[in-house]
This record gives C-alpha cells, structure tokens and sequence, in this order.
C-alpha cells in the first residue's frame, strides 16, 4: 500500500444493497473495516458512497423509485441521515471519526466553492477523519446534478490529488465480448467504450458507460483507476496491493501535472452554460496554435451567460473542440461577434470590457 498516499473509493448502491432492496449492514461495516485499515497503513482515504435513495426507499418501504422530484428528494433526506449514521458508527468503532459533504454541480461550477472543497477535504484528513461524499440528492435538480456518483467520484479524485479512483459495483470489471474481465485497459477508445452497457436498476443511475467515462477522467488527470466487485473479499487491500481481480485503467500520458489543474477544472469539472460557434479560421487558431478565442471568429452564439461563466466552443461541424470562461456575456458577445477589437465600443454602445479576447487562453481548455 505504501505506493498510493491518498485514494477516493466509490462505492455504488447494488454493493450495500441486499436483495430485498434493504441496506446490507454486514457489508456497510465490512467497507468500513477495509477503508479503516488502509488509513491504519498511512493511505488516506475519501469514501464516495451512493445509497441514499436506496435508504430512504427501504425505510419508508417505497417498492418502485419516486417520479415525483419533492417525493424523490424527501426519500434521499430520510435515507441520507440514516445511511450517515451508519457510516460513522461503524468508522468510530475503528477509532475514526467521519465527515459528511454534500456537493451538486454548482459545487463544481465555482472556482472558489471547487477550492473550498478540496481544503475542507483536507483538513478533515489532516485531522484523521474520513470524508463520506455524495451527491445533495435532496435540492439536485438535472440542472445542477453532477449526473451519477461516478463522475462524482472522479472529479473528488482530481480535486483531491489522489493517487487512485477505485469504482466498487457488483460486477467484476469491464468485460469483453465473451464475458471475461478485461485485466488492464491502456487507452479507452471508441472499442472500450462500447463495451459498456446501461444500468437497468432503479435504485441507482450509474452503470458501465459512466464508470467507463470516470475512468477517462480520472487518467486524464494522471490518476489510475480500478473498476471492481465491491464484495470480493477485501477487495480494497488488495487493490491498493496491486492485487485487485477487476479493470485496472492507465493513465493518459502527460496528464495530471499541476499546470493544468486549473484547464482541467475547466475542461471536466465546469459545466457550460451556453456556447459560441466559431469558423474554421478561430478554430484552428484555439485547437492548434494555442491562440485565444477573439470575437472576429465567432459565428453565432447560443444560450444565455454571464462575464465569468464557462462556455463551450463549437466548429463548423458542432463538435466541441474547446470549453473557456468568457470575458464577456451572451448579449455583448452578439453584438460584437465577428468584429474586430476596436469596433468593440461602437457596437456595445460603452467602453470595452477592458479585455481583447473573448475566452484568454489560459482560461481556455481544447478537449
């Protein structure tokens, strides 16, 4: 264990569910002990764990998952206090005490909120305690949901530094055609990708395809991945001993250095609230010559933004080629799109906003 100092492991809903859709106590505990006895060996440890609608459904005897979002939210309150509950008495029975953190994607949209997360995150280990992360099922609306606790799992990872992103489900890894785990996957192309598959549980949202997607992220961010089953027997000390029976994913060369933190916040933790489309001529300049984005190649401009939002950049083809936070908002970009720098007053009706480019470069992620 001693080549990792700091791993995120997400635990997925089927891993402490029973098949009476009831909390699996036994295996809640188990997870606990595992996690425990990695902090023991010097390997900090932050715990992502999906279950809280599961939880709530259990305890209010729900058969079929609330369509109905206040029911769907009020069930994940119930199930979160309990779920929690759990965690800390069994992680203060090993001599640790828990941290709870509930994050949306507003969490992530901010700079200084994704900041702020990464140092609550830690202090709560400088002091010996365990995060426990998961989506705020109770307010997340689809505007503001991160999508599943995957990718959940994987941004904690990147903002955290960690070492490691290891994925618990209740299959064994990534399979191939024939059914058998496929030990190491060095790049997740278009082949990989269609190897995964959609989850058909109605206790949680995730599935191959999104754990797929947290892995490409997480090696991206120079951060190795597994995707295993969370109840192989002491399957996180053997994973973090290099011993693990599931998927284990390299890391994409290059990646992960401190220089690109901020892009990479940028690029996988933001997300767009609107998007400019740009001729071949800007695109070119932004995907190849490293150039910032100016108003003289932007086309059209989709969406309602403020200064300081992260937008998407589109080609002529609709293809996302880059995401950047905007000097300038969707109105004003309207009326300055396709002019140069020095037609900007004019057009605005005001004095410029003090800057040249639409998107500066350093605030500009090519995907």
């Amino acid at each position: 264990m001693q080549k990792y100092k700091r791993v995120v492991v997400k635990v997925g809903t089927k891993v402490i569910t029973s098949k009476d859709r009831s909390l699996d106590l036994g295996m809640i505990s188990d997870l606990a002990a595992q996690i425990s006895s990695a902090m023991d060996g010097g390997v900090e440890t932050i715990l992502v764990t999906s279950g809280a609608i599961g939880a709530g459904m259990s305890i209010l005897g729900l058969k079929k998952r609330p369509a109905d979002l206040s029911y769907l939210q009020a069930t994940a309150a119930i199930g979160q206090s309990h779920l929690m509950h759990l965690y800390s008495g069994y992680f203060r029975a090993r001599g640790y005490n828990t941290g709870q953190i509930l994050l949306t994607q507003e969490d992530f949209n901010s700079r200084t909120r994704f900041l702020n997360i990464k140092h609550t995150i830690n202090t709560l280990l400088r002091h010996k305690a365990i995060p426990v992360i998961n989506e705020n099922d109770t307010v997340a609306t689809d505007e503001i949901r991160c999508g599943d606790n995957d990718r959940l799992s994987s941004l904690v990872a990147d903002l955290s530094g960690a070492d490691l992103l290891v994925l618990l489900s209740d299959v064994d890894g990534l399979l191939d055609e024939s059914g058998r785990v496929i030990r190491f996957v060095g790049n997740i192309d278009h082949k990989i990708t269609r190897l995964g598959g959609r989850s058909h549980c109605d206790l949680g949202t995730g599935g191959m395809a999104t754990k797929l997607k947290a892995a490409g992220l997480a090696a991206r961010s120079g951060i190795s991945c597994v995707i295993a089953n969370g109840r192989e027997k002491n399957i996180i000390k053997r994973t973090l001993c290099g011993e693990s029976p599931g998927t284990v994913f390299g890391i994409t060369k290059g990646s992960g250095d401190d220089k690109n933190a901020r892009k990479r916040w940028i690029a996988y933790s933001s997300r767009s609230k609107g998007k400019v489309f740009v001729d071949d001529g800007a695109a070119s300049a932004v995907k190849k010559n490293d150039r910032s984005l100016l108003a003289s190649g932007i086309t059209a401009v989709s969406g309602k933004f403020e200064t300081g939002d992260t937008v998407s950049v589109i080609d002529k083809e609709g293809r996302e080629i880059a995401k950047g936070i905007s000097n300038y908002s969707s109105e004003d970009i309207k009326k300055v799109k396709g002019l140069k720098t020095a037609e900007f007053a004019h057009a605005l009706g005001r004095a410029a906003a003090g800057s040249e480019e639409i998107i500066h470069k350093d605030n500009l992620a090519v995907l």
